[in-house]
């Protein structure tokens, strides 16, 4: 074995002999013997010895008297009832106090104080040897008062700490015991503070004084007593003297009787009644504050509403005084053309030339101002379709190539073979505007356009070798009628084209992206979504008219303004074209079966007086040929009326008409024409 261990044993077993000796050698004192009743069942406990009895106490036994006051301070009956039952169950005379009583006894005081109180009683009198027990009498008075507190508050599961005032009553409603802040809290005399005091006195005597209400007293002491005894409900009291508020809690005694708990909770009533109060002004102030908000809204709302009504009569308006703007200006276009064609040289041809200049310019402000009005007020819906952009790369070349090489400047679009979906309108648009400004403000050097991919999409990128943009106007040029100082001094402009760039971005979703060195150039990207790729498309020959090529080819000329009319009639007919005008297509069914002709080509307005353009040219077609080429000239934009002319196989010129772009177009209907036979 282990020597530790071994030790361990023989220390152990050492120290229980001569525990054991010594135990054996006195007689146990009845403080040990009460405590070891704890422990040992009564079935199994030895009975008392004579000589024990008789020296109970180290030879002195405690006298009955003591024991019976001790247990009578329970209540008026409880010495009577002790020595009763002591007598009755163990069948011994009544002056020798032995173990069984000081049991029974302990029992008793413990039903009432608990049994550590009652232990501690007994054991303070057998050991102190002192007959009168004057010090277990005031220990039973402290424990009396405090221990039916403690039983009732632990039987509730509360803490005492908040517990001010406890009283208990017995089954008959006769107070036993209480603490010394009962009275003190209730306000009480003396005379309300001894043992068989009823509760329902206790009650009428603060009715009387007005302490807990109005009304007759026998009422309020009815209401008071159905509250504690039979409903035993926790409720608030509140004393009209002092304003204090006392929670009063009941808790049942297991022999009858309850146990009443007053907790002065002025404080916390005070505190919930501030916070009520609080609450209530907060409350109204968020009420206020939330009509006032809703006022605002609602005004918010009102000036919204306003405001989207201006925007769609602004646009309303831009669209109709657009249309009347466009009107005489496309006359005036027709005119200046004319002029042109016939006034090349000499200073009159200057004035002319100078004056189809000016013409044009109006033009571009008017056409980009309606642009913008569209984009803004949401009218100007994108059509999505899958296209190569080969196909608008080389529409752009043809465009600007010629404005290029006046300006001496190498224009370079990269072959591409990608797909993607746009608005191929709008998209050819924006990229129309960004080669313009980068031909625009590029005194020398080259333009170049191309595309990469880029995280499965397209960037198209627009390189220019000109002025370069500071980085800290790098957003203001996107923004109307804004230019830079150095750009007003290189070319004429309106500041409205990066404006249209940034609005039809916006409406396709296509985010735009500048690089810029000031000196160097500068790259616009516009990023595109990608799409499978379609098949190539062959490139349609434009037709470029050559002198002659459109003589004798029977145009039908229809508008209801007759300065239109008349402008266009010079111009046809300086190409050497036959030409028949007319205001609507009842006139002109007239005039061509009077001259006996049938059209070759209609340009036709889509505002007439009565009806419009395109059923004029279907009635127009369901008499002459169905196979007719027409072109709708006007200014309506919309996209109801571009669509309508797609569907019946027109093609569609807005207000004011390019001469150039009319001339090219009638040489493509006549070669097609020529073709066809």
């Amino acid at each position: 074995m282990d020597p530790f261990i071994h030790g361990t044993m023989w220390s152990l077993l050492v120290n229980v002999l001569f525990f054991v000796a010594g135990s054996l050698t006195r007689a146990p004192e009845p403080a040990e013997k009460l405590q070891a009743n704890v422990f040992v069942p009564d079935e199994i406990a030895p009975a008392p010895e004579p000589q024990a009895l008789a020296h109970v106490g180290h030879g002195r036994r405690p006298d009955r008297d003591p024991l019976g006051g001790i247990s009578a301070r329970n209540g008026p009956t409880a010495r009577s009832t002790v020595m009763r039952k002591s007598a009755a169950a163990f069948s011994i005379r009544m002056p020798p106090a032995d173990a069984s009583l000081l049991r029974f006894s302990e029992q008793l005081l413990a039903s009432a104080i608990g049994a550590a109180s009652s232990r501690l009683v007994l054991s303070l009198m057998l050991k102190r040897h002192d007959p009168s027990t004057k010090g277990a009498v005031k220990l039973l008075d402290d424990a009396s008062a405090r221990d039916p507190v403690q039983t009732a508050t632990c039987c509730r599961r509360r803490s005492t700490r908040f517990v001010r005032a406890s009283a208990c009553f017995d089954r008959d409603l006769r107070l036993i015991c209480w603490n010394r802040q009962f009275r003190d809290l209730l306000e009480l005399p003396t005379e309300y503070g001894q043992v068989g005091t009823t509760l329902d006195a206790i009650i009428r005597y603060n009715a009387k004084r007005g302490e807990i209400g109005d009304g007759p007293v026998e009422a309020i002491v009815s209401e008071r007593l159905e509250k504690l005894v039979v409903a035993q409900e926790t409720h608030q009291e509140r004393l009209a003297s002092s304003g204090t508020v006392l929670e009063v809690r009941i808790s049942p005694m297991p022999d009858g009787g309850i146990v009443t708990t007053y907790t002065d909770i002025t404080e916390r009533v005070l505190a919930e009644d501030a916070l009520a109060r609080a609450n209530e002004t907060l409350e109204r102030r968020v009420r206020e504050r939330t009509e006032e908000l809703t006022h605002v809204n609602d005004r918010l709302r009102e000036a919204t509403h306003a405001a989207e009504e201006a925007n769609i009569g602004k646009t309303r308006f831009l669209a109709a005084a657009g249309h009347d703007i466009l009107q005489p200006l496309n006359a005036a276009r027709l005119y200046s053309s004319v002029l042109v064609e016939k006034l090349k040289d000499g200073e009159t041809g200057t004035l002319v030339r100078n004056v189809e200049g000016a013409l044009e310019s109006v033009e571009d402000i008017i056409s980009a101002v309606l642009d913008i009005s569209r984009l803004d007020t949401g009218a100007l819906k994108p059509e999505l379709t899958v296209f190569r952009l080969d196909v608008l790369f080389r529409a752009l070349e043809t465009e600007f190539e010629p404005v290029a090489r006046e300006r001496n400047l190498e224009l370079t679009f990269v072959p591409t073979s990608v797909s993607v979906r746009s608005d191929r309108r709008l998209l050819r648009r924006l990229l129309q505007n960004l080669v313009s400004n980068a031909l625009k403000y590029t005194t020398k050097g080259r333009v170049l356009v191309g595309c990469r991919r880029k995280n499965g999409k397209v960037v198209v990128e627009v390189h220019d070798t000109g002025m370069g943009v500071p980085g800290t106007k790098q957003k203001v040029i996107f923004q109307e009628f804004h230019r830079l100082d150095d750009g007003m001094r290189v070319a004429k402009g309106l500041g409205l084209g990066l404006s249209i760039v940034e609005r039809i971005a916006h409406v396709l979703e296509h985010p735009v992206d500048l690089r810029s060195s000031v000196g160097k150039g500068s790259c616009f990207a516009v990023t595109l979504p990608t799409a499978a790729a379609v098949p190539v498309e062959t490139p349609q020959q434009s037709a470029v008219p050559t002198k002659g090529q459109l003589d004798g080819l029977c145009v039908l000329a229809i508008d209801n303004e007759p300065d239109i009319l008349s402008g266009m009639r010079h111009l046809l007919e300086n190409w050497n074209c036959k030409v028949i005008t007319a205001r609507d297509d009842v006139e002109a069914i007239e005039k061509l079966l009077e001259a006996g002709e049938t059209p070759d080509v209609i340009v036709i307005d889509y505002h007439l007086d009565d009806g419009n353009g395109i059923d004029a040219v279907v009635r127009l077609r369901w008499k002459f040929g169905a196979g007719i080429p027409a072109l709708l000239v006007t200014a309506d934009r919309s996209r109801a009326v571009r669509s309508a002319a797609a569907s019946k196989n027109i093609e569609m010129f807005n207000k004011p008409i390019k001469p150039a772009a009319l001339r090219a177009h009638l040489a493509r209907c006549r070669a097609e024409h020529v073709a066809a036979e």
